[in-house]
């Protein structure tokens, strides 16, 4: 038997490599010589970094830049094998994680670190960069990065405007001609995984500023902010993001939107992206089931997230797709209509969070074993 085992990080406790690894274990229990095949993928958000530079054996430095709250921070970034592809997780910059909850306001906090992490791979003139775009504490349309990166947003005083999303509200013009012109020799890719578009009802500010903080007031201030960045740039920039051809401008709180107006950048699948990267076909083909995992499995994980990926990818094959999940949330049975055979929550008795945490190796190894366990039982003997 060959399986495939690719999940994603789970975040807060275990790296997607240590997943796959502790599922591995399991799964041996089960079957000794069953032919393993370890593939840890991400989808833009957590664990992008690790997956694209360690699978190609490439690099990862450390710099300080500008946290979302302002105060300076220790950021990883990386080059893949090549030698010439950086990557950067904007949420090791200006990341959700990195604010404390009673301190999360999407009307403040700011992409400037992200910029200087785009900024310091420019300097070591790398030839194309990555940017994973999941985890953002922001909701600036990425003001703070291009600001970092030379351009200027004034108000009608002629002022530069403070650092936050809710100061778009204010913005009448866009100065980008002290814009790092280093920008317009390198491509971007804006690896996501959602695909909303910048403004209204399904736009960064409605579906995700909540999660970062923001009342149904602050929602309503900052979708108008983003309208009235989006007015400007039309204008002064001439992108249009008030219409449907851009989807994904709203990911990261905007910074989607930010990185087509202000860089070479196109928007891609995260999953997409880590799957060419790692030959994820080469690995399905011919397997008899792949087996990928994630925190929590709810009805978010249909939105392209790394299971749902990984079981796009091994359809095609005729390989079926199990999620082992931390646990199970609102809507999680509609994964069963986007090419997932099974979910299986892999706790083994009540706990706390913080305690499922701590034995998520534990509790992924015994999933593992169990569900091949019951696979097995159905097989031909």
């Amino acid at each position: 038997m060959r399986i495939v085992i690719a999940p994603q990080s789970f975040k807060s406790s275990v790296s997607a490599l240590t997943a796959a690894q502790a599922i591995e274990r399991g799964v041996k229990k089960a079957l000794p010589d069953c032919e393993t095949f370890l593939v840890p993928v991400a989808d833009g958000g957590d664990g992008t970094l690790e997956v694209l530079v360690n699978s190609t054996g490439g690099e990862i430095f450390r710099t300080i830049v500008t946290g979302p709250l302002g105060h300076a921070v220790e950021a990883n970034c990386g080059v893949m094998g090549d030698g010439q592809t950086a990557v950067i997780e904007m949420a090791r910059a200006s990341g959700l994680a990195m604010v404390p909850h009673r301190r999360r306001n999407p009307r403040t906090t700011t992409t400037y670190g992200t910029g200087e992490l785009i900024r310091h791979a420019l300097d070591r003139g790398f030839d194309r960069i990555v940017v994973g775009m999941g985890g953002s504490a922001t909701n600036d349309a990425g003001m703070g990065m291009a600001s970092a990166l030379g351009a200027r947003f004034i108000d009608q005083r002629g002022n530069t405007l403070p650092k936050g999303g809710a100061a778009l509200a204010q913005l009448d013009r866009i100065d980008i001609s002290g814009l790092d012109t280093r920008l317009g020799e390198v491509s971007f890719i804006g690896a996501t995984d959602v695909t909303n578009p910048l403004c209204g009802p399904t736009g960064a500010s409605a579906i995700y500023g909540p999660q970062k903080g923001a009342t149904p007031e602050m929602v309503t201030q900052l979708d108008d902010a983003l309208a009235n960045f989006a007015r400007v740039a039309n204008r002064d920039l001439g992108i249009d993001f008030l219409n449907e051809e851009h989807p994904g401008a709203g990911a990261a709180g905007g910074l989607g939107a930010g990185l087509m107006a202000f860089t070479n950048c196109r928007l891609q699948s995260g999953i997409d992206l880590v799957c060419e990267v790692l030959n994820f076909e080469e690995h399905i083909r011919g397997a008899d089931l792949a087996l990928t995992g994630e925190g929590r499995a709810d009805l978010s994980s249909i939105y392209d997230k790394a299971p749902v990926g990984v079981a796009r990818k091994a359809a095609p094959h005729g390989v079926p797709t199990v999620i082992l999940a931390g646990s199970l949330g609102d809507g999680y049975r509609e994964l069963y209509q986007h090419g997932i055979a099974g979910v299986v929550c892999i706790a083994d008795r009540p706990m706390s969070f913080e305690r499922s945490l701590a034995r998520t190796e534990e509790l992924l190894e015994d999933s593992a074993e169990r569900t091949v366990r019951l696979l097995l039982s159905g097989r031909p003997r």
